[in-house]
């Protein structure tokens, strides 16, 4: 159950109709979840998995968005985001999972992409491949790496541009936000008309920090990891890699207001892009034409709040929706408890 439902209304921007990321046209959310022993006494547990976020339905390489990336605080193990910011587009599927799987799941989707592609590294360049990140260790044998690359094509195959399921589930599966269980929560939020959405991975925080009204205390953790966030944002505003760089950055301030103040050893990172203009790979053209919004118009205040908003409330969703899980060691992460307001 959404946040939304218990009474808690984040900000005064109208959502969107899914209230999620999916609500910008287009953009696609998939998961697979592992969710069992690796060993017959259950100390080692598969608790992890990978989530992907496709722009379009459309060959990504062929046809890519405006995008840029905004790091909050760069304790985190990226791919992609080097060239992304330098060139400001987006030719892959934005991939999400845990520390130690990056590097499979990179490799499980230039798989796909080079099967899509026969052209990438024989007549036309490499890839860049985007996968993010937050540490799942506390319910996840995250040293036995149990996510393979299989796993992120099938997370690619999965996508669709239905409501996204929120939670534990995909790359959510074992991460714990505010001593509670954490994962995959999503928002949106209309501006004129345009939509924002964020889809977050929330991995952070101890239950003393945690600054949402009327929730149950009772059973968080105080002493976790400094863990990390990873938060991506998708509007079909037509706006310059600047400009979304720009509105990444006001994704910190939904952050802040949840309770976080950016743990040292925090990996909090935005990815952000939009889906308003589709850039040819292949084009003989000398000069490229785009639109985009003017700096000083008054709805770019109005994006800005939008992306506050969402991601707040993105995070507070990802703990609404997740259920109470059990992973390695016998460890248990549960639930948080909000209250329904009068």
């Amino acid at each position: 159950m959404k946040v939304r439902e218990k009474g808690i209304i984040v900000g005064n921007l109208a959502t969107g109709r899914k209230n999620c990321i999916t609500d910008v046209a287009d953009v696609m959310v998939g998961h697979v979840t592992l969710d069992y022993p690796l060993d017959e006494s259950r100390e080692t547990y598969a608790c992890t998995g990978v989530t992907s976020i496709l722009p379009h339905k459309g060959n990504l390489f062929k046809e890519k968005v405006t995008a840029a990336s905004y790091v909050i605080n760069g304790f985190g193990k990226t791919t992609g985001l080097v060239q992304l910011n330098e060139l400001g587009v987006l030719e892959s599927p934005i991939l999400l999972t845990n520390t130690f799987a990056v590097p499979a799941v990179t490799q499980g989707v230039l798989q796909f992409m080079l099967e899509e592609n026969h052209e990438i590294g024989e007549t036309t360049g490499t890839i860049n491949i985007v996968v993010g990140e937050c540490n799942d260790s506390y319910l996840n044998s995250i040293r036995l790496f149990p996510v393979k690359p299989e796993h992120a094509i099938e997370a690619i195959k999965n996508a669709s541009e239905e409501q996204a399921i929120e939670g534990a589930v995909g790359a959510g599966k074992g991460m714990v936000c505010f001593g509670y269980k954490g994962g995959i929560g999503s928002s949106s939020r209309i501006v004129e008309e345009y939509t924002v959405g964020c889809l977050v991975l929330s991995n952070f925080g101890k239950k003393e920090e945690l600054r949402a009204f009327r929730y149950s205390q009772a059973r968080g953790l105080s002493e976790t990891s400094d863990g990390s966030i990873i938060i991506v944002l998708a509007t079909d505003a037509p706006l310059s890699d600047r400009q979304l760089q720009r509105l990444a950055k006001r994704c910190g301030i939904g952050l802040g207001r949840t309770g976080s103040h950016f743990s040292h050893g925090s990996g909090d990172i935005v990815i952000a892009f939009s889906t308003a203009h589709k850039i040819a790979h292949f084009s003989d053209a000398k000069i490229e034409t785009r639109s985009q919004l003017r700096e000083d118009h008054p709805i770019m205040n109005q994006l800005f709040t939008a992306a506050a908003e969402a991601a707040e409330e993105a995070i507070l969703n990802s703990l609404s929706q997740a259920k109470t899980t059990k992973g390695r060691s016998g460890r248990v992460v549960h639930q948080i408890e909000f209250h329904k307001e009068e």
